[in-house]
C-alpha cells in the first residue's frame, strides 16, 4: 500500500510557499502544509526555544473618551465591573475573563508574524527575536461581552497587491479591521477609519441588543478569509437562547482596500421565494436565527470560488419552532467571491438537533480516484464522518446515502428528519451512537459501573433525537472533530484529523409561560446535568479517548489511527493501575502541522514533568518519533516558517501570562 499513497496526485495543492505561513491554514485551500524538511525526524528532540513573546494583553489602556487606565487584564476587568456592575457582575464570564485562551496560529509574511489575541488585538512581531514591533487594540472589550466562549481569537488574514499590505480580523463586537502590516496604523481608506460595523442591515441585532446572558447579539472568533482582494466574514453568536428570534448568520462580503460591502450569502434565506425557504417550514425563516460560519473558511484563488461551513440554526438542540431541513444549516456552500452567487451545496445534518456544525476549515487537495484526477474539497465533521466532494461541480467522490434514522422524541411539537446523509468513504473516523456494547470493559467490575452509570438515560445510534430523559450524543457537541480541523499532504494525498471521543446530554427545561422565553424548551448546564459520570474519573466509553486518524483520500481508505497520548489521567486511578492497558489517548486533539519529514501536533500531556508537549509523529504509520515540553498547553494549531535558513515551528500557549514560543534548531 505503501506505494501508492506516495504517487503524487496531479496539480496538487502545494501548501504554504517561499518558507512562509500567509493564511490561518497555511494557504487559502487549508493545507496545514509546509514542504520545510530542516526538523526531521532526527533531530525533532533537539529543539529549543528561540524566542518568547508575552502577549500584549497583559496590560490595556482604555479610550480617552471614557477616561483612562493602564494596568494588567484582570484589573481592567475589575475597572469595567466597577463601572458597569449591571453588565459585568451578571455577565456569565465575568469571573474569568478569559485571557489566557491565547489560541491564535500566527501568519508569517516577509520576515514577520502577526497574530491576534483573547481581547481582539492585533500584534506584529519580529519573526527572529520575538520583538513587539506593534500592536493594535480596537478596544472590543469596552463594548461588552462577545458571544459563546468571549475571550478568544483565532487568527488573522493578510492581503498584499500593489505595494500596500493589510491584516484583516473581525472583533468580539461586530467590527471588521484593517490596518497597515507595516505600522500596524488604521487604513484610513478602509470603511470608517479602518473599520466596518458587521452589524450593520443584519436583522435582529444592534449595537444595543443583548441575549439573556448580557452577553453581545453578534461577534466573530475567526480569522477572515481573503480571496481575490474580497474579505469573507463569519460571525459567532450565542448557543444559550430563549427566544426563537435571534439573528441569521451571514456571510458578508467586503472590498479589501476600501471597506465597501460587495454582497452577504443568506445563510437563512430572507424571503419566500428564495432558493431553500421552502425548506422552512411554516415561514420559520422569518425569524430563526445563527446557521453561522462561527469557524474558518476555505478558498480556491484560482477558480474564485469560497467554501463556507455553516452551523445549526436556533436553537441547537430543539427545533419545534423551525420544522424542516433548514437549508443553509450544518451545510457546505461554495459561493462566487466575487458576488456571493451559490455555485453548490451539501447538507450533511438535516433540522439540526445535535449542534453538529460543520466546525473546521475544509482541506482543499487534489486527489486521483479510479485514475481520474479530481480537484476535491474534504470537510471533516463534529458527527466524524469526512464528506468529500469535486470542489468545482460539487459532486461526491463518492456515494453519500440517505438512511433511515430514529425520530421518536418526547418533545413536545419536535419532528426530526427521517433521513440523514451517510457517506460512504471514507468510513467514520470516531465512534458514533452509544449502546451498551460500547462501554468501557476493562474488568468486569468496571463494565458494571458502567451500565450502571447509564441506567435511565437514551441509548441508540447516531442522529438518535434529544429527549426529556437524556439522550447520550456521542460524538459529543463539540466533536468528533472540531475547529482545529484536519490537515492534508499534497504529495501522498493523505488527510490527518484529531478527533474526541466523548458525549453530550441536553437537560431541557419548560420555559416559565409568564417570562420573556419564545422558545418551547430552554437548556442549561449546571451541578449534574452533564450526563452518566463513572466514580473515581473513569473513562465510560471503550478507548481511545482522543486519536489522529490518517486517511488516504485516493482511495477513501483508513491508513492508521493512532491515540493521542498514554492517558496517564486514567491508568493512574486505582481501579486501572494494576492493569496492563494499551496508550488510551485523551490528551487532547491539538490542530495538526504537516512538513516534508513530520506530522506535529501539540499536547495537553506527557512531557518530562508530565505537563503539555510538542509530538512529531511518522506521517505513514503514526509512530511517535520525539515530543519536546511546552511550558503552558496550547489549544491552537502550530506553524512553521523559513528565515535566515533556519527553520521555525511557532505557536501559543496559555496560561497565567500567555505566550507566542518559536522553537529551532540548535544555532
Amino acid at each position: 500500500m505503501l506505494a501508492g499513497l506516495l504517487a503524487a496526485p496531479a496539480a496538487a495543492q502545494h501548501g504554504a510557499t517561499n518558507g512562509e505561513w500567509r493564511s490561518y491554514g497555511g494557504d487559502t485551500g487549508s493545507t496545514k502544509y509546509s514542504p520545510l524538511d530542516q526538523i526531521t525526524p532526527e533531530n525533532f528532540e533537539t529543539l529549543e526555544i528561540a524566542w518568547r513573546w508575552r502577549s500584549v494583553d497583559t496590560h490595556l489602556a482604555k479610550s480617552e473618551a471614557g477616561g483612562a487606565w493602564i494596568g494588567p487584564a484582570r484589573e481592567v476587568f475589575e475597572a469595567l465591573a466597577r463601572e458597569d456592575p449591571e453588565r459585568w457582575e451578571t455577565d456569565l464570564y465575568s469571573s474569568r475573563p478569559g485571557t489566557s485562551l491565547l489560541v491564535a496560529t500566527p501568519l508569517m509574511v516577509d520576515g514577520v508574524l502577526y497574530l491576534s489575541t483573547p481581547l481582539y488585538q492585533a500584534a506584529a512581531v519580529d519573526a527572529r527575536t520575538g520583538e513587539t514591533l506593534w500592536a493594535f487594540d480596537p478596544k472590543a472589550y469596552e463594548s461588552g461581552t462577545p458571544a459563546v466562549i468571549p475571550w478568544r481569537h483565532r487568527g488573522v488574514a493578510y492581503w498584499e497587491a500593489g505595494g500596500e499590505a493589510r491584516v484583516v480580523w473581525a472583533t468580539g463586537d461586530g467590527y471588521l479591521i484593517a490596518v497597515d502590516a507595516k505600522t500596524g496604523r488604521p487604513a484610513a481608506d478602509f470603511g470608517d477609519g479602518g473599520r466596518v460595523d458587521l452589524m450593520a442591515g443584519v436583522p435582529r441585532t444592534s449595537r444595543e441588543s443583548r441575549t439573556v446572558q448580557n452577553l453581545l447579539a453578534l461577534s466573530s472568533q475567526s480569522p477572515p478569509l481573503v480571496v481575490r482582494d474580497t474579505v469573507l466574514v463569519g460571525s459567532s453568536m450565542t448557543d444559550m437562547v430563549i427566544t426563537r428570534e435571534m439573528p441569521p448568520g451571514w456571510v458578508r462580503a467586503y472590498d479589501v482596500r476600501t471597506g465597501r460591502h460587495r454582497w452577504d450569502f443568506h445563510t437563512i434565506p430572507q424571503s419566500a421565494d428564495e432558493y431553500g425557504a421552502d425548506t422552512w417550514l411554516n415561514q420559520s425563516w422569518r425569524y430563526s436565527g445563527a446557521a453561522n460560519v462561527w469557524s474558518l473558511m476555505s478558498g480556491d484563488e484560482e477558480l474564485g470560488y469560497a467554501y463556507l461551513p455553516t452551523g445549526t440554526p436556533t436553537g441547537d438542540y430543539y427545533g419545534g419552532h423551525r420544522p424542516g431541513d433548514n437549508l443553509f444549516a450544518e451545510s457546505l456552500i461554495c459561493v462566487d467571491v466575487e458576488t456571493g452567487e451559490r455555485i453548490w451545496h451539501f447538507q450533511g445534518v438535516h433540522h439540526g438537533l445535535w449542534d453538529y456544525d460543520f466546525a473546521s476549515a475544509p482541506n482543499l487537495i487534489d486527489i486521483v480516484v479510479d485514475g481520474r484526477p479530481v480537484k476535491a474539497v474534504a470537510q471533516p465533521s463534529k458527527q466524524g464522518f469526512i464528506y468529500t466532494f469535486d470542489r468545482v461541480t460539487g459532486e461526491p467522490v463518492w456515494p453519500i446515502e440517505e438512511r433511515a434514522v430514529p425520530k421518536d422524541t418526547d418533545l413536545v411539537g419536535e419532528v426530526p428528519s427521517p433521513t440523514q446523509p451517510f457517506p460512504t468513504r471514507p468510513p467514520a473516523f470516531e465512534y458514533q451512537g452509544t449502546s451498551i456494547d460500547d462501554l468501557v470493559d476493562f474488568t468486569p467490575e468496571i463494565r458494571q459501573l458502567a451500565i450502571e452509570a447509564v441506567e435511565g438515560y437514551r441509548l441508540g445510534p447516531l442522529f438518535t433525537p434529544n429527549s426529556t430523559q437524556g439522550t447520550l450524543i456521542r460524538p459529543s457537541v463539540g466533536g468528533g472533530a472540531n475547529w482545529s480541523g484536519a490537515a492534508v499532504d499534497p504529495g501522498t494525498g493523505l488527510l490527518y484529523v484529531p478527533s474526541v471521543n466523548t458525549h453530550s446530554v441536553i437537560p431541557f427545561a419548560d420555559v416559565d409561560p409568564d417570562g420573556p422565553a419564545t422558545m418551547r424548551y430552554i437548556w442549561r448546564w449546571g451541578e449534574g446535568d452533564r450526563g452518566p459520570v463513572m466514580p473515581q474519573g473513569l473513562p465510560l466509553w471503550k478507548p481511545p479517548y482522543s486519536r489522529m486518524t490518517a486517511i488516504d483520500m485516493n482511495r477513501g481508505e483508513h491508513v492508521w489511527m493512532t491515540p493521542l497520548g498514554d492517558g496517564d489521567r486514567y491508568r493512574n486511578l486505582p481501579l486501572l493501575r494494576d492493569l496492563d492497558l494499551p496508550p488510551l489517548g485523551g490528551d487532547g486533539r491539538g490542530g495538526p502541522l504537516l512538513t516534508t519529514t513530520l506530522l506535529i501536533n501539540a499536547l495537553t500531556a506527557g512531557g518530562s514533568d508530565g505537563g503539555p508537549r510538542l509530538v512529531a509523529y511518522d506521517k505513514t504509520t503514526g509512530e511517535i518519533l520525539g515530543s519536546v515540553d511546552l511550558p503552558g498547553g496550547a489549544l491552537g494549531t502550530p506553524m512553521t516558517y523559513m528565515l535566515d535558513g533556519r527553520q521555525y515551528i511557532a505557536l501559543t500557549v496559555g496560561g497565567r501570562v500567555p505566550e507566542l514560543i518559536a522553537f529551532a534548531l540548535p544555532s
